[in-house]
């Protein structure tokens, strides 16, 4: 298989979940990609599920009780083989049906919803995987190729005109409401699309890590079309 992401240094393209969970983070690479194509009919999945709020979970029950086709079966067979790989290796995975995540729209010069380029952090050693089975996909975008907000001039001034405290906390208030996760993208930066059936791992900001978190961002979903979305 062509590998797609061949011209971006952040990415290891691997070919099987057990090279993509041995992929060591380090240096400037802080992607890893299980790449495939996958077969089945994922549209009929979705169109099948029941959105009961912008962000519906997906329990693997609900998703055997549906009624299928043979393509469709054969798409619901890779989300379960996904799903229980994940779990086998002690992460946590949520299968979402997507029509919009909630907007960040409290300020109007800096925002701290997912559809701004962020990294995920955590106190522990852990990482970030997703895949996109239908729908609009993801991005990543370089680390070099982004600007953390709280330290664009601009935006930095009017998070100390919005901050009332002690100077010296001030650093604390920007990681308490996660402002110091977010990043723009610099002119002429060009994002990875992690496109669709493809299983990645994103690195995550933590103690133990040996190289920059990954910054990504969720995809601004098409008019009338659902995402269907394995993450954790």
């Amino acid at each position: 298989m062509e590998n797609k992401f061949s011209d971006r240094a952040q990415v290891a393209v691997v070919s099987t979940f057990s090279h993509l969970m041995d992929t060591v983070f380090k240096g400037e690479v802080n992607a890893a990609c299980w790449q495939r194509t996958l077969m089945g009919d994922f549209k009929e999945i979705v169109s099948k599920l029941e959105l009961k709020a912008n962000l519906t979970e997906v329990s693997m029950e609900d998703l055997q009780a549906l009624e299928l086709s043979e393509k469709g079966h054969i798409a619901r067979e890779i989300i379960l083989s996904d799903f229980q790989l994940l779990t086998d290796a002690g992460a946590s995975p949520s299968l979402n049906l997507i029509k919009s995540y909630e907007r960040d729209e409290e300020l109007d010069f800096i925002s701290t919803d997912v559809y701004s380029f962020h990294v995920d952090r955590s106190p522990i050693g852990t990482d970030t995987f997703l895949c996109t089975y239908y729908g609009a996909d993801s991005e990543i975008l370089g680390n070099h190729q982004a600007e953390q907000k709280v330290l664009v001039p601009q935006i930095r001034q009017q998070l100390k005109e919005l901050y009332d405290g002690p100077k010296e906390e001030f650093e604390s208030f920007l990681t308490e409401n996660y402002f110091d996760l977010h990043y723009q993208a610099k002119p002429g930066a060009v994002p990875v699309k992690l496109g669709l059936g493809h299983l990645w791992r994103l690195a995550v900001d933590h103690p133990d890590q040996q190289c920059l978190p990954c910054i990504h961002r969720a995809p601004i979903e098409k008019d009338g079309e659902y995402r269907l979305l394995l993450i954790c």
